[in-house]
C-alpha cells in the first residue's frame, strides 16, 4: 500500500465505553459469527418491518454548513440527507460511462439515485440481505441498474470487472474488512477508483487502520466527516424513527432501541459522533 501510511487520523478514546444497541453492535461485529448473524437475520427483519413505508435508505445522512442545497427531483426530496451522503461519496470520481459496483446497497435508494443522475454505463448493486434485494428489484426500475445477492467478502464477479466500486456505511458489519478491500482491488480495473465512507468506534480504529494500510490500493484522499453526519442526523432521524416506530409494538424499550439505531439527537450514537468516540470518515482509493 503506498500513500496510506502518510495519512493518519488520531481519534481520542472515550472515558466510558458505549452501551447503546447501535454502539454495542459496532463493538462486537469484529466477531465473525456475530457479524454473520446480524447480516443474515437482523437486516432482513428490518426490511420486512418497514417494506410498506418506502424506506429507501438506512444511512445516517449528511449536511454541510452552509447547506449543500443539492438540486433534487421531487421524488428524491424526502430522502435529501441520505442522498447527500451518497452524492458526496460518489462525486469524488466521475462515473459517467463507467461500470460501477455498489457493495451493500441496502434498500437501493442510493443505487437508484446515482444511476439516474451520474449516468454510468452500468450500475450493479449487491447485498447479502435477500429480503432487501427482493425489495430493490420491485421498488427500483431504472435502466442500467441491476440488483444481485452477494457477500462483500466473496463477490461473484470476474477480476477487473468494474471501473468504480462504492460502499456506504456498511463495512463495520463485515467479519473481515481486510478481505473486502482485497475483493475491491481484485474487481477494479487498472486506474479504477474505490469511493468509501463508514464509521468505527474508538476501540476498533486500530484494526480499521491496519486493514486500510494493508489494502492493495492507493489511498488518495481521506476526510473526517463527523460534523456533516451529525447535521444530517439532526434533519433525518425523526422521519426515519417515525417510519420504524409505526411498525413496532407499543413497548417502550423497543422504541428506545429504534431511536438509538436510527441515531437521532439524544441517542448514544449521536452523542458518540459529537464527542468523537465514533469517527465517521470518507475515503477515495485508486488501483494503480
Amino acid at each position: 500500500m503506498s500513500g496510506s501510511d502518510e495519512i493518519r487520523i488520531e481519534v481520542p478514546a472515550a472515558a466510558t465505553p458505549p452501551t447503546s444497541p447501535k454502539s454495542l453492535l459496532l463493538r462486537v461485529t469484529w466477531i465473525p459469527r456475530v457479524t454473520q448473524f446480524l447480516a443474515r437475520y437482523l437486516y432482513p427483519t428490518i426490511t420486512r418491518l418497514v417494506r410498506h413505508d418506502d424506506v429507501l435508505f438506512l444511512n445516517y445522512g449528511y449536511e454541510e454548513d452552509p447547506p449543500m442545497a443539492l438540486p433534487l427531483a421531487a421524488r428524491d426530496e424526502p430522502d435529501r440527507y441520505p442522498i447527500q451522503l451518497y452524492h458526496r461519496t460518489a462525486t469524488q470520481v466521475d462515473l459517467v460511462g463507467k461500470n460501477v459496483l455498489e457493495v451493500s446497497c441496502g434498500h437501493g435508494g442510493g443505487a437508484s439515485y446515482l444511476t439516474r443522475t451520474m449516468r454510468p454505463a452500468s450500475y450493479t448493486a449487491v447485498d447479502l440481505n435477500p429480503a432487501g434485494i427482493n425489495f430493490c428489484r420491485q421498488r427500483h426500475t431504472v435502466r442500467g441498474l441491476h440488483f444481485l445477492r452477494g457477500n462483500a467478502e466473496q463477490l461473484p464477479f470476474a477480476d477487473e470487472s468494474f471501473d468504480a466500486v462504492i460502499n456506504v456505511e456498511a463495512s463495520h458489519c463485515y467479519a473481515q474488512c481486510a478481505r473486502f478491500f482485497e475483493e475491491v482491488a481484485r474487481l477494479l480495473c487498472s486506474g479504477g477508483r474505490f469511493v468509501y465512507t463508514d464509521l468505527r468506534s474508538s476501540e476498533r480504529v486500530a484494526d480499521w487502520e491496519a486493514a486500510i494500510a494493508d489494502a492493495p490500493l492507493r489511498l488518495t484522499s481521506r476526510e473526517v466527516i463527523n460534523d456533516q453526519v451529525v447535521r444530517g442526523l439532526g434533519h433525518n432521524s425523526q422521519r426515519l424513527l417515525g417510519q420504524f416506530g409505526r411498525r413496532l409494538p407499543s413497548i417502550g424499550f423497543l422504541h428506545g432501541i429504534a431511536r438509538d439505531f436510527v441515531g437521532g439527537p439524544g441517542s448514544r450514537s449521536y452523542d458518540d459522533l459529537v464527542s468523537g468516540h465514533l469517527t465517521y470518515q470518507l475515503f477515495c482509493f485508486t488501483k494503480d
